[in-house]
């Protein structure tokens, strides 16, 4: 499977928050191109970047950090945080981002991840982030009554490409992913899942490698990875590498294979 690597901006700095909470953000490295430099020389195929100040106010902040990441590696980068209009999605797909990751917009605004799963083919993630089982919304401070297996269904059925699943309460916290929960909604849709929080050790990515054939096909890491608890090179050799192929430059296939 993919592992993949996580560089969260808050302020134009590399940060881990401890289960969503802005209040407790760590930060690991005031220069995130240099952080990504590191990920792709370790040999990573995929760079996750979460915009946490545009996830708060609901559209793009970080972009001159978004883009400096792209344009300094070769790596594919996936981004999420804040994008709520196609004005948004397209400002970063100029920028040079591979992949968007889509949130809030899923539950207030399902139609339009419909039209630009349609425009962007390949491109359009969806990102459910839930708080006991249910989905929460706009930077994790709010929590809706959308239960995340439900919305799983809805997003694979609306065409998107990918569906990345954080459970808040293990993120940042190293206390190893919820599998269960893993292993319900992979069971339930028909495209590929993207674990993420929680990750502390390989003993955990061998865990989830075991739900591969369910079609949990990725995870992202990230304090481990700060921490030194997991090596990236390490990782990769164990459980890599991914499924998935690369997004064609016409971008007129699917980001999997």
């Amino acid at each position: 499977m993919h592992v993949i690597p996580a560089i969260d901006l808050l302020e134009g700095r590399c940060v881990r928050l401890y289960q969503g909470n802005y209040e407790q953000a760590q930060t690991f490295d005031e220069n995130p191109v240099a952080v990504a430099r590191q990920w792709a020389a370790e040999g990573a195929s995929w760079i996750h970047v979460v915009d946490l100040d545009g996830a708060k106010a609901g559209h793009p902040v970080n972009l001159s950090a978004i883009e400096a990441i792209a344009c300094a590696v070769d790596v594919p980068i996936q981004v999420g945080g804040g994008l709520r209009d196609r004005q948004s999605v397209v400002a970063l797909l100029n920028r040079g981002v591979r992949r968007i990751i889509l949130g809030t917009v899923a539950v207030e605004q399902p139609n339009l991840v419909s039209q630009l799963c349609e425009e962007f083919p390949g491109q359009i993630v969806v990102g459910i982030d839930a708080r006991n089982g249910k989905v929460a919304t706009r930077g994790w401070v709010e929590t809706s009554e959308v239960m995340a297996t439900d919305l799983a269904q809805q997003m694979a059925a609306r065409g998107v490409t990918a569906i990345i699943y954080t459970d808040i309460h293990r993120d940042g916290t190293l206390q190893g992913p919820n599998l269960e929960a893993l292993r319900e909604l992979a069971s339930n849709i028909d495209v590929p899942v993207i674990a993420s929080g929680g990750v502390s050790s390989l003993t955990d990515l061998f865990n989830l490698l075991a739900l591969e054939p369910m079609g949990v096909t990725g995870v992202i890491v990230g304090r481990a990875l700060y921490a030194g608890n997991i090596s990236l090179k390490e990782a990769l050799r164990a459980v890599g590498p991914g499924r998935w192929q690369d997004v064609p430059p016409d971008f007129g296939s699917s980001a999997f294979a």
